[in-house]
């Protein structure tokens, strides 16, 4: 019999979700099964699977070895490496400047060194996350950016931490600023484009049209130009929805696509400037615009934090692009 205590990060978190992230290996099937048959018990009692977890809560499972996961003598996370830009961080959140080239999440091909491996790493050596004192919760990355945009990821340190800002992130209050490079010139100097994104999951890409099309996700993006130099725009871009490449597919479709995007871009435009690959897009604003209640993150209501030094823009404006 294995006996688990309830702690804060495990609390607040239906039964069942419990037992699968706590014994992995455990057959749903069988999980079923072994609760109606009280092998599996919350504080002495047969419990619905539906209940929602109290930290002190005592859970009881009367169940194999064989199914819990061996409990690592090494990590993984601690073959990632230790770099971070650390834009901000207190006792519940980090805010970090994610730099062009790493992901943010383990995918094939690299499953050690990312944003969150590294961010464990770093928690660990602190002292703050020690996988053998937590059942079913690890640092968290609350957002993502692709592999070649740079800027600021939101990490959770405990799980209330992460179920705040997921949402408040589905709220829309939380408010994420971008800049970047595009070829070309848009329209207006300020103002918000609409449309329809479709993607295809084959390619991994998406095609953005203006009229309403079958399967297509409603798009706003906001974006205002604070300075062109030839036919160079460096553009300010609020997202209002958040779909995938939205800024990238979004700005293409209104023929300004962004410097160094192989993707939505085209060859001879980036190698008009020596065949530049470094996408030129960076999430350099993050502000907390809290409207409902936030918990234990309400300190954070109405603070904004940014990147101090932003890479595209100091390459727009000493003419190391030009």
């Amino acid at each position: 019999m294995k006996e688990f205590i309830i702690t804060k990060n495990d609390a607040n978190q239906r039964f069942d979700k419990f037992i699968t992230k706590t014994v992995p290996l455990l057959p749903q099937s069988l999980l079923y099964k072994y609760l109606r048959l009280k092998r599996i018990k919350l504080n002495g009692k047969k419990a619905e699977i539906s209940t929602r977890l109290k930290e002190g809560d005592i859970v009881q499972m009367y169940i194999n070895d064989e199914f819990f996961a061996p409990k690592e003598e090494k990590y993984s996370f601690l073959g990632a490496g230790k770099e971070l830009s650390i834009v901000y961080e207190d006792e519940n959140i980090l805010l970090l400047n994610k730099k062009v080239g790493l992901l943010s999440h383990p995918e094939e091909g690299e499953y050690t060194d990312t944003l969150i491996t590294r961010v464990q790493r770093y928690l660990y050596e602190k002292g703050e996350y020690d996988p053998k004192n937590e059942a079913s919760f690890a640092p968290a990355l609350a957002n993502r950016i692709d592999r070649n945009t740079s800027g600021i990821v939101m990490a959770a340190k405990n799980a209330e931490a992460l179920r705040i800002l997921n949402e408040k992130i589905k709220l829309r209050e939380i408010e994420k600023r971008y800049l970047c490079i595009a070829v070309g010139r848009l329209p207006k100097k300020k103002g918000v484009a609409e449309g329809y994104l479709i993607k295809d999951e084959k390619k991994n890409t998406v095609a953005v049209y203006k009229e309403p099309v079958k399967g297509g996700k409603f798009i706003k993006t906001g974006y205002t130009v604070i300075e062109t130099k030839g036919d160079l725009s460096l553009v300010e871009v609020e997202l209002f929805t958040g779909r995938t490449h939205q800024i990238r597919a979004h700005l293409a479709s209104m023929g300004c696509p962004l410097l160094g995007d192989g993707k939505y871009g085209t060859n001879a435009l980036n190698k008009k400037y020596g065949g530049y690959k470094k996408q030129c897009l960076c999430s350099y604003k993050t502000g907390f615009t809290f409207k409902t209640d936030a918990g234990i993150l309400n300190y954070l209501k109405d603070r904004f934090f940014e990147v101090d030094d932003v890479w595209l823009r100091t390459a727009f404006f000493d003419g190391t692009l030009f």
